[in-house]
């Protein structure tokens, strides 16, 4: 039986371990692994290199308005484009709602836009900032039934839900099933917090951390857990950069509330002090909540060993450093007038396979689970995130020895510079494959704008296991 494609000599592994054999594919899936008999129209030798499932993110803004007015820098062909060059083959983003605007609509023109520009697979959190409106509930039941199953709501900000909505959120959402997302902090603690320093003559990019203090984080991520146990409803908590978040977190789980969490880079591998820059440099490295220091860090990853933390996604949300992004302002804009958020699609799986694998931290298991399987199996992104027969074929060839130094404006995004601007890592994706098409090799990315395909979710994931945390 012919195949049209076999990757022969690689080492395979998935969220399990290393898996014996070949691959071979047919029609965009894998069609068998083991011993692989007969030919195909393409042979790849991977010999000396890992095959992985290819990277799954869900959580990146995309060509999506800020609640400052302004839109991110990359449209959905550069920043597919560059997640593809970093080994992501499939991105959960966001169908914005804005005020006034009919959830639908919103849908309908994210789709849009996926649709002309995406260079990998795509599905959409709708995100919800006005309940308010004609037909939302008609709208949300039809969006869940169609496949959108995961919705996200903020705590603080203009876009924020108060509590009241929050929880009839939760009961619209529960009978279908549908994940409820949460950027969890608290927005009177963050707004008190700010007055304070502008009160004080503190407004440069580096006093943007302490505008943000733990304790908004803290005392959301408590809340929501509460409402999470007294609705039902399952949860993702977005972003968690506390330990007093994760152990919050873990003592739910170990009650059986349905609450899920993610970390991302930043807070794993980079502190404060990135914001503490000459002039208003700071301001790149930017994001909400901020980076932490080292002591959390080191706590974050130990939340990730014991299973309190799922996942690790990247929260891409990419403005340039000039007028029309961080700089929308001007080049002393306080930093309440700067725009949150760093590029993170394409560097989210080196830095993480550096840190995990290569520094040791972990198995390539763990790497795999954190970054591929354990968010597909969470929001339901059926044939993602795994290596077994009827899965897409989406996989990633790894160099484990191949170093990078990534070096001041060298991602495949439209940003314009790169926050991790001289971190070496050791590990590369050499070629990635997207449903048995190769779409990055030799450092170029050839994927056309608009081969993505949307992720239909026509049934939950696995929100409501909450193993206990070990």
């Amino acid at each position: 039986m012919g195949y049209d494609l076999i990757l022969r000599g690689g080492a395979l592994h998935g969220a399990d371990g290393p898996i014996a054999g070949d691959i071979a594919v047919r029609d965009g899936r894998i069609a068998a692994i083991g011993e692989i008999a007969g030919g195909a129209r393409e042979i790849v030798d991977a010999g000396g290199r890992l095959i992985l499932p290819g990277g799954v993110d869900v959580h990146a803004h995309i060509e999506q308005r800020s609640g400052m007015g302004l839109m991110n820098a990359d449209t959905f062909e550069t920043a597919t484009r560059s997640a593809a060059m970093g080994g992501t083959t499939s991105v959960v983003s966001f169908a914005a709602q804005a005020r006034g605007q009919g959830l639908a609509e919103a849908v309908a023109d994210y789709r849009a836009r996926a649709e002309r520009g995406a260079r990998i697979d795509y599905a959409f959190h709708l995100m919800v900032t006005d309940p308010g409106v004609p037909g939302f509930a008609a709208d949300l039941a039809r969006l869940t039934r169609e496949g959108h199953r995961s919705v996200k709501v903020f705590t603080t900000y203009d876009i924020r839900l108060e509590d009241e909505a929050i929880l009839a959120l939760m009961d619209l959402l529960r009978p279908s099933g549908a994940l409820l997302c949460v950027h969890a902090e608290t927005h009177a603690i963050i707004s008190r917090a700010t007055a304070k320093l502008l009160a004080e003559g503190r407004t440069a990019p580096k006093d943007h951390a302490a505008s943000h203090p733990p304790a908004a984080e803290i005392e959301a991520v408590a809340r929501i857990i509460r409402f999470a146990e007294h609705t039902g409803q399952p949860v993702m908590l977005f972003h968690i950069s506390t330990p007093e978040a994760a152990d919050l977190i873990r003592a739910a789980r170990r009650k059986g509330v349905p609450v899920s969490a993610e970390t991302c880079p930043h807070y794993l591998l980079m502190t404060e002090a990135a914001l503490d820059r000459p002039g208003s440099e700071g301001a790149k490295w930017m994001c909400s909540p901020p980076q932490r220091g080292a002591e959390e860090s080191a706590a974050l990853w130990q939340a990730l060993g014991r299973g309190d933390i799922q996942l690790i996604s990247s929260d891409h949300a990419p403005y340039r450093y000039d007028e029309t992004g961080k700089l929308s302002a001007g080049q002393d804009a306080p930093f309440t007038r700067i725009a949150n958020g760093m590029p993170g699609l394409e560097t989210r799986l080196p830095l993480l396979f550096d840190a995990i694998v290569s520094q040791g931290r972990g198995t390539i298991a763990d790497f795999v689970r954190l970054t591929s399987s354990a968010p597909a199996a969470l929001y339901g992104l059926a044939g993602k995130g795994r290596l077994a027969p009827g899965a897409d074929a989406d996989f990633v060839i790894w160099n484990p020895a191949r170093r990078h130094t990534y070096g001041e404006n060298d991602l495949h995004d439209n940003v314009g510079y790169n926050p991790w601007v001289g971190h070496t890592v050791t590990g590369w994706p050499e070629e990635v494959y997207l449903r048995g098409t190769r779409i990055v090799a030799g450092g170029t990315c050839r994927a056309a704008p608009g081969s993505g395909a949307w992720i239909n979710r026509p049934a939950p994931g696995l929100t409501h296991q909450t193993e206990p945390a070990k």
